[in-house]
């Protein structure tokens, strides 16, 4: 039963990492082409994702206690990363008034990521808590993070594009700094 689980966790993080490397070429390129940070945001998100699931893929494929301590501090700093960048690039965008282009690209994956995070969220979270993995649950809050951040972002975008108001592009991206923070810091508490 748990070789069938630990498959079921590589397969979840193998389509987690296939989805966010697609998404990180049309995230920067939609972000560069629109001066959006609420999308620069976002595609550092993904590029923390990839990250934070090949820590699993290792985790999982040797799963002892010091793995499990040093891949929760590695997932956990990736949190603490991803919002400190959230957090300065928001600001300096709300400061200097950068008005960010529309970005139906950016809206259509924005849409489908959101679903397809929450789904890949709830079968880490399901698979996870069978496992009694701490590491693939905490990967599946920051899965589940990065479906937050995907419908932020994308009430962002879609205020931009709708009504013209260019702050909620930058706000969209500080909705992320408290749940990046916060989950930082439990995956730096579980395994203390």
């Amino acid at each position: 039963m748990n070789e069938v689980l630990l498959k079921r966790g590589l397969y979840l993080e193998y389509a987690t990492l296939l989805w966010n490397v697609v998404g990180v070429v049309i995230v920067v390129w939609a972000a560069f082409a629109t001066n959006s940070v609420a999308l620069a945001g976002f595609g550092l998100d993904s590029l923390i994702e990839i990250f934070a699931s090949i820590v699993v893929v290792w985790q999982l494929k040797g799963v002892n206690e010091q793995r499990e301590k040093l891949s929760l501090r590695l997932i956990g700093s990736a949190f603490f990363g991803l919002a400190l960048y959230i957090l300065v690039q928001s600001v300096r965008t709300l400061v200097t008034q950068e008005h960010p282009l529309a970005s139906v690209p950016g809206i259509i994956w924005l849409t489908a990521t959101l679903v397809v995070m929450l789904l890949l969220a709830w079968g880490k979270n399901h698979t996870g808590k069978q496992l009694g993995n701490p590491v693939l649950l905490t990967e599946g809050r920051v899965t589940l993070v990065d479906a937050y951040l995907a419908a932020a972002v994308l009430i962002g975008l879609i205020l931009n594009a709708l009504v013209g108001w260019w702050w909620a592009d930058p706000l969209a991206g500080l909705v992320i700094v408290y749940y990046g923070f916060r989950e930082g810091w439990a995956a730096w508490q579980h395994q203390a």
